[in-house]
């Protein structure tokens, strides 16, 4: 019972003469360190999903804006998509399809407009994206 009481005061006064004293053990350090090495501000945490949600935003509009001219909307009519579904099913799809699609659509507009592909070229590249877009959606 005596050496139980004394090992405890022991561990007592140890414990207060480190703490008074501002030792702290290398290791322990190491890890304090590191954590604050690794904390990110709310402030930079917020600019970064304002960030990730602007590029997300602009890479909708730029396959939403491949969908919307008039011959998109025709072509798909005739393949019996609705436009509708398509835009909806748009906001569906992961950020990497998103930004891939998205690059592939302003190469496609470049392309059409500069006269290198022709109006069937571009009624095959969206029906092939309408049908990207569609499977990635079902899959979710």
């Amino acid at each position: 019972m005596k050496v139980r009481n004394t090992m405890r005061v022991g561990t007592t006064v140890l414990a207060a003469i480190l703490t008074f004293t501002g030792y702290v053990p290398a290791n322990a350090q190491e890890q304090e360190e590191s954590h604050v090495d690794h904390a990110v501000s709310a402030g930079q945490l917020h600019k970064d999903v304002q960030k990730a949600v602007e590029t997300r935003q602009a890479n909708e509009a730029a396959v939403r804006e491949m969908f919307a001219s008039e011959q998109a909307k025709e072509t798909l009519k005739s393949a019996g998509v609705d436009y509708q579904q398509v835009d909806r099913a748009i906001s569906q799809v992961n950020d990497e399809d998103l930004a891939r699609m998205a690059q592939r659509s302003h190469e496609v507009q470049k392309d059409f407009v500069g006269g290198r592909l022709a109006d069937r070229d571009l009624l095959i590249i969206l029906l092939v994206a309408v049908a990207i877009i569609l499977i990635v959606v079902a899959v979710r």
